[in-house]
C-alpha cells in the first residue's frame, strides 16, 4: 500500500492511553499535530498523571472506562469522528498468575470489538500493539516475525490470538489494521506499584526503599530492553508505511541478562548490599533475540544506549520514591 495520512489535524484515539506506552504515544501525536486526541483507559495500571502535559494542550479527552466494553467503545466513537487508533490497552503479564482467564479475554476481547468498529467503517487504521512474549523462548536466534508463537502465559496467548484476530480481519474484509511487536520496553511511567510492576522498576524502588532486589533463578535470563521513547519514535514511522496485515518487531539487537540489569540499575543508584534469589518463576521466558532487518528495512531507527535510557529511568523512580515516602 501506499503511505497513509498524516497524524497532522487527525482525530485519533488511543486505548490504555494513560499507560505506559500509551502515554508517551499520546504525548508525541499532539506533538505531531494531532487535532485531538481521545484516550480511554480504566487506569488498571495506567495514572492520569501520565497524562498530565497532554491535558494542557487542550487537545485531550479523557474516558475513564473499559475498552472490553463493547458498548463503551461504540458510545465514543458515535461522538466522536475517529481517523485513527492505536491499541495499547492491556493488563500486566504478571497479572496472569492471579486473574489468568481475564489476562487472556482482556487482550482478545479489547481487539475484536476494535476490529469489529473497523469493519463497520467507524475508524479507518487500526495499529495494534503485539508483544515479543507472544514467541516464548527463542526456537532459533534471531527471532524474526515468522517465528513461531509459542507463547508461555495467558497474557501471551492472548496478544497471539488477538495478533492472529487482527491478522484474519484484513484477509476476510479487507480493513486496515498492523500489528507492531515492540520487546521489552522500559523508560520513566513505567508502572512501580505493587505486584503488577516490570523487572525495573521494581528493582529500582526495591533499592531506593532499602530493601535487597531480587533475582529470580540464575539470573541468566535475557531481554531485549527498547526505550520507551524510541518505540514511540518507531511506530509513527511505521504507522505510514507498514502494509496491513503484516507485523514488525521493535528491538534494539542487544540482549541484557537479568542478573546485569541489576547490576546496572544497582551501580546507577550506588547500592552495593545483597541480591535476594529466588525460584526461577513458572513459565518465565528465557531468551530475547530479536531480528530486526524488517524494521530497519522500513524505517531509519535510531536506539537510545541502554545505559543512557537506565539513567532517565532511574531519575523518574528516584522522584517516584520521594512521593511513596510523603
Amino acid at each position: 500500500m501506499g503511505m497513509r495520512v498524516s497524524i497532522n489535524g487527525k482525530t485519533v484515539m488511543v486505548t490504555g492511553g494513560a499507560g505506559f506506552i500509551g502515554s508517551h504515544l499520546v504525548d508525541s501525536l499532539l506533538r505531531d499535530g494531532a487535532a485531538k486526541v481521545i484516550v480511554i483507559d480504566n487506569l488498571f495500571t495506567g495514572d492520569e498523571k501520565n497524562l498530565s502535559g497532554a491535558f494542557e494542550t487542550g487537545r485531550l479527552q479523557f474516558y475513564r472506562d473499559d475498552a472490553e466494553l463493547f458498548t463503551s467503545l461504540s458510545y465514543i466513537f458515535e461522538n466522536h469522528t475517529i481517523d485513527i487508533v492505536f491499541n495499547c490497552a492491556t493488563k500486566a503479564l504478571n497479572y496472569s498468575f492471579l486473574n489468568p482467564s481475564n489476562a487472556f479475554s482482556t487482550n482478545t476481547s479489547i481487539t475484536l470489538n476494535l476490529l469489529e468498529h473497523l469493519r463497520l467503517g467507524q475508524f479507518k487504521t487500526l495499529a495494534h500493539f503485539s508483544t515479543s512474549e507472544v514467541y516464548g523462548t527463542a526456537m532459533y536466534e534471531p527471532m524474526d516475525e515468522i517465528h513461531p508463537k509459542n507463547p508461555t502465559t495467558t497474557y501471551a496467548a492472548g496478544k497471539a490470538a488477538a495478533d492472529m484476530a487482527v491478522e484474519s480481519y484484513v484477509k476476510m474484509f479487507g480493513v486496515d489494521a498492523f500489528i507492531i511487536r515492540p520487546f521489552n520496553n522500559y523508560g520513566p511511567r513505567q508502572n512501580y506499584k505493587g505486584i503488577l510492576a516490570g523487572v525495573i522498576p521494581i528493582t529500582a524502588l526495591k533499592i531506593l526503599q532499602g530493601i535487597p532486589p531480587e533475582i529470580h533463578g540464575n539470573g541468566l535470563q535475557s531481554r531485549d530492553f527498547v526505550f520507551v521513547n524510541d518505540t514511540v519514535e518507531a511506530v509513527l514511522q511505521l504507522y505510514r508505511i507498514l502494509p496491513a496485515g503484516e507485523t514488525v518487531n521493535i528491538a534494539t539487537d542487544n540482549q541484557v541478562s537479568i542478573a546485569d540489569l541489576i547490576e546496572k540499575i544497582s551501580s546507577i543508584l550506588d547500592y552495593s548490599g545483597d541480591v535476594v534469589y529466588k525460584a526461577p518463576r513458572n513459565a518465565d521466558v528465557l531468551c530475547h533475540n530479536a531480528d530486526t532487518v524488517k524494521l530497519h528495512s522500513l524505517i531509519d531507527f535510531s536506539v537510545t544506549p541502554f545505559d543512557v535510557g537506565l539513567k532517565a529511568t532511574m531519575e523518574f523512580y528516584q522522584k517516584a520514591a520521594l512521593e511513596v515516602q510523603k
